[in-house]
């Protein structure tokens, strides 16, 4: 291996442990916890080494939202799979469910912090795309005329204003697979 590889390598290591560490203290934490000054403190690096990796905390956190969609992609591709086409909305519609409850700092980075990422625009890193087109996918098979991009949009809309109000507080979490089923029901045209 080359010297420079090598530094290339271990500029990726810091980089991965970096985030890691970030989204590791916000889930204990919470996001307002996570400071250049601790996260520093917990990687055992100084606060340029950070900075020499990420401009600023928000920098920081896009760092996570960005892998997080990679590991959403990842369960909605597999729940689809899994399901098979005729269930595969009900089955990604439960994964994107259970994923924000699992991770919900990841999820806040994901959706609930400010960050700097160019969401549904051509330039958004490839793991967005990759979430969305899971979405995407489920949802095709009940677009008939209508365009499955903006549906998409209204679902996954929906989707995130079930999971944010009832993580709230807004909504009462015992009715949730309730309003679950009413909602992919208006999609797919089944009883409920």
């Amino acid at each position: 291996m080359t010297l420079q590889a090598r530094r290339s390598r271990d500029r990726e290591e810091r980089e991965q442990l970096i985030v890691a560490a970030a989204r590791e203290l916000a889930e204990a934490e919470g996001w307002d916890a996570v400071t250049t000054r601790k996260l520093a403190e917990h990687v055992e690096y100084s606060q340029p080494v950070l900075y020499s990796h990420f401009k600023n905390k928000d920098a920081i956190v896009a760092a996570v939202a960005v892998r997080g969609f990679l590991e959403l992609a990842a369960e909605l591709c597999v729940r689809r799979g899994e399901a098979g086409a005729e269930h595969a909305l009900g089955a990604v519609s439960t994964a994107y469910v259970d994923f924000a409850n699992r991770h919900p700092a990841l999820y806040d980075a994901m959706f609930g912090q400010s960050v700097d990422l160019p969401f549904a625009r051509d330039e958004a890193p490839a793991p967005l795309h990759a979430a969305f087109g899971e979405l995407v996918e489920a949802i095709r098979p009940y677009a008939g005329t209508d365009n499955v991009g903006p549906l998409t949009e209204i679902y996954w809309a929906s989707l995130h204003g079930l999971v944010t109000l009832t993580r709230g507080g807004r909504l009462p979490p015992d009715s949730h697979e309730r309003r679950l089923a009413m909602l992919l029901a208006r999609f797919t045209g089944s009883p409920q």
